[in-house]
């Protein structure tokens, strides 16, 4: 069993996800920048909801590129409930597998206990991402004002990088990929 790392703020577990990329040596780009050859650290927050899914797949469409690393985040309950790990571990790994065959990006995976909206925004402070990417809820903007929103938390209070709100897919829409 992996262990539950306990910071001072939050626990959370780190999820060993299947290796996709075969081990070959760096490529020699004269042309390329320095940012495009090392890639760039993207940050997508995730839960088992369609919507969490859809700005899963429009970032890896819009915004990945080969170098990149996607770093998905998904704030639970409890990191110690084994049935819940098993679950999110289970959704990490297939989009893991996803992210590899439509964009072949690297992954990495944290399960992580506690506020969402906090979560993520101390999740990007610790990255530095080029971009947090989330997805909403299509409640009304009354409705998100009284009773919080997470993707408007993170909105008003990721400051390390930019956020992505992707609006949630009407209904009859298919997915992207």
């Amino acid at each position: 069993m992996e262990r539950i790392m306990e910071d001072k703020e939050y626990n959370y577990r780190d999820v060993t996800l299947p290796t996709f990329v075969p081990i070959v040596s760096e490529p020699e780009l004269e042309r390329e920048t320095g940012e495009r050859r090392r890639g760039r650290d993207i940050v997508i927050a995730v839960d088992h909801g369609p919507n969490s899914k859809h700005a899963f797949d429009w970032a890896l469409i819009h915004l990945a590129r080969l170098a990149d690393t996607i770093h998905l985040v998904h704030v639970v309950s409890s990191v110690r409930n084994e049935i819940v790990y098993e679950t999110s571990q289970g959704l990490l790994e297939k989009l893991a597998a996803e992210a590899f065959e439509v964009a072949m990006v690297r992954t990495t995976a944290r399960i992580v206990e506690g506020d969402a909206g906090k979560i993520i925004c101390k999740e990007s402070e610790r990255l530095k991402p080029a971009a947090v990417v989330l997805g909403t809820r299509g409640r009304s903007l009354i409705r998100s004002v009284l009773q919080g929103s997470v993707s408007e938390y993170c909105f008003h209070n990721c400051k390390s990088a930019p956020v992505i709100i992707v609006p949630a897919k009407e209904a009859g829409d298919e997915s992207l990929i």
